[in-house]
């Protein structure tokens, strides 16, 4: 294979118009062609359907004149708290027609969580899943007038007419199959995106319409050149992140695509079943994800017929265990990437026609300028660990359109994410001198122990090597003496075969050998706990966080310290 990395990256340019919104690239152009399939739905109970690209622009239309009828208006923040569901495109391009701010929020999400987002955006109504409607009436605060209820089936719920409660479908039927979409400018906002930091509340990151556009070098390149042969996109990742939204369900469309949507939980067995029924050609799996499937069938090409042709992975790194199970078990090398949700999918890989390097996150995708800085915002030289930075402008001096606009209200937060020009992820790395970046970890989730710097991820990785441990999460102890203790929470792969006390112990020291074989003496785990499942994002990350509070709520309860633990 014939490396074309770096004539793509330096001939790419972008184009851009002045006036631009996300609802005519993923909808109206496509609407013309009455047979093209949108959307292949099924929940948990059995219950399919099928949305044609005129489909979702009719019921948009209508749903937008009710929307309209109902006080919604340019600027207007709209929360959308429903699962994968075609509803939930619908929602999409009906507020991006009002030239209003969709605002997707997890259903997964209680009351405290819902209460700060729509009373912080000021959300003047909201589309939900019925199943989130007990939650939403907790939360509701004086902001939000209006509440339309989708329902599929039989909840039980009965919604309040006097309390401004509407049926979806109702809003559907009532409203015409005609109207005119506002004109709006790429720059507008389009959406809100809340993220989770490590401290203080959530921020809403404001993203313009034209970010879909900058989005898609490297969905392209990281779906091995979309839409090549593709017959259907799948991810498990909930379309109220980023991860589902901007690297799944709005680029599929912008290229005028098939995406099933699942409704229900998730599991390896079950993400074998859809990917054999749909046919599905292009897959966006986060590692949470492709653990699972390699843990309920290790070699899938076995006994199953799977039409895979790219995977995409990101939200953790895949690690070299996964990376080749992926070109063992499924017959391709993943291709991980790595974004953020103010500037998504701007490093990453594509195996197709890039040389691909197993542990990389890759390389700066075609139309984004990335380095590794230091605090000052300089360069550091290859090799050098430091913070993984996005500048506001390409390699040509034209203006990146992938950035969001600004925080929320929160002008400070935003001019603190940039130095100079540099907008810094948080995210720290080394850069090699081939330009492939190596991720190291959060900047918040280093420590100190004894003196050392940690970064958990490559201890991760290599206690992930072991065939018994399934998944894994390091995090820093108090200690009195050295700091910190480097602390290990392990999941394990086959847990029926460590319940007893004797055998936990051997398997915690084989890992810790493992550690101090592979990586420095320092980095070997003092502390092994296995633990049932680790704490997880809606999106497939870790929540270390939680992980680390734990650790420092035991000693402060006067925990002896370099006590080894083992409990399931």
């Amino acid at each position: 294979m014939t490396d074309t990395y770096k004539s793509a990256y330096e001939s790419f340019q972008w184009k851009v118009p002045a006036q631009l919104n996300i609802e005519q690239l993923i909808c109206s152009r496509w609407a013309k062609d009455q047979g093209r399939i949108a959307i292949r739905y099924e929940n948990e109970f059995g219950q399919t359907s099928v949305w044609t690209y005129r489909d979702l622009h009719l019921a948009a239309n209508r749903l937008a004149c009710s929307l309209r009828e109902l006080g919604v208006q340019r600027g207007d923040r709209v929360a959308i708290v429903l699962p994968q569901r075609p509803i939930t495109a619908v929602a999409h391009i009906a507020l991006y027609r009002l030239g209003a701010i969709a605002m997707p929020l997890s259903i997964l999400f209680g009351p405290e969580a819902l209460a700060y987002r729509l009373a912080d955006s000021e959300a003047c109504g909201l589309i939900a899943d019925a199943s989130a409607l007990p939650a939403l009436r907790s939360a509701r605060p004086d902001c939000v007038r209006f509440m339309a209820i989708a329902a599929e089936e039989h909840t039980g719920d009965v919604l309040d007419p006097s309390d401004q409660e509407f049926d979806v479908q109702d809003l559907l039927d009532q409203g015409h199959p005609r109207f005119t979409a506002v004109k709006t400018l790429a720059s507008e906002p389009a959406q809100l995106l809340y993220t989770s930091g490590t401290t203080g509340p959530p921020k809403g990151a404001l993203i313009p319409h034209r970010a879909l556009i900058g989005n898609l070098p490297g969905f392209v390149a990281s779906q091995n050149w979309f839409p090549d042969q593709a017959t259907c996109f799948w991810s498990p990742a909930d379309w109220a992140w980023t991860g589902g939204l901007m690297d799944a369900l709005l680029p599929s469309l912008y290229f005028g695509q098939s995406i099933l949507a699942y409704k229900g939980r998730f599991s390896g067995e079950i993400a074998y079943e859809l990917l054999e029924r749909y046919a599905i050609s292009h897959a966006f799996l986060f590692p949470t994800a492709l653990k699972a499937m390699l843990k309920s069938d290790a070699d899938p090409r076995a006994t199953k017929t799977l039409n895979l042709r790219a995977v995409m992975s990101a939200g953790e790194s895949v690690g070299p265990t996964l990376y080749d199970w992926c070109e063992q078990a499924l017959g391709l090398t993943v291709n991980e990437m790595f974004g953020q949700t103010e500037m998504n999918y701007v490093v990453g890989n594509c195996s197709r026609y890039w040389e691909s390097r197993s542990g990389s996150i890759g390389r700066p995708y075609p139309g984004h300028r990335v380095a590794v800085i230091d605090d000052e915002g300089l360069e550091v030289p290859a090799g050098s660990m430091g913070e993984v930075a996005v500048h506001r402008n390409d390699r040509h001096g034209h203006p990146d359109p992938v950035f969001f606009i600004e925080y929320w209200r929160n002008l400070k937060s935003t001019d603190d994410k940039y130095n100079g020009d540099w907008c810094r992820t948080g995210d720290l790395a080394t850069r090699d001198d081939d330009g492939f970046l190596w991720y190291a970890g959060r900047a918040d989730d280093m420590f100190k122990a004894a003196g050392y710097r940690i970064g958990p991820g490559e201890i991760e990785h290599c206690l992930l090597q072991h065939p018994d441990v399934a998944n894994v999460a390091v995090v820093p102890k108090p200690d009195r003496e050295r700091g910190n203790l480097v602390k290990a929470f392990v999941v394990l792969s086959r847990p029926e075969n460590y319940r007893d006390s004797n055998q936990q112990a051997q398997l915690i020291k084989a890992l810790q050998a493992q550690v101090k074989q592979k990586l420095a003496p320092y980095e070997y785990p003092k502390e092994i706990e296995f633990i049932e499942n680790l704490p997880m994002t809606t999106s497939g990350k870790v929540q270390r966080a939680i992980l680390r509070k734990l650790e420092a709520d035991r000693v402060e309860q006067v925990q002896q310290p370099g006590e080894t633990h083992a409990s399931l």
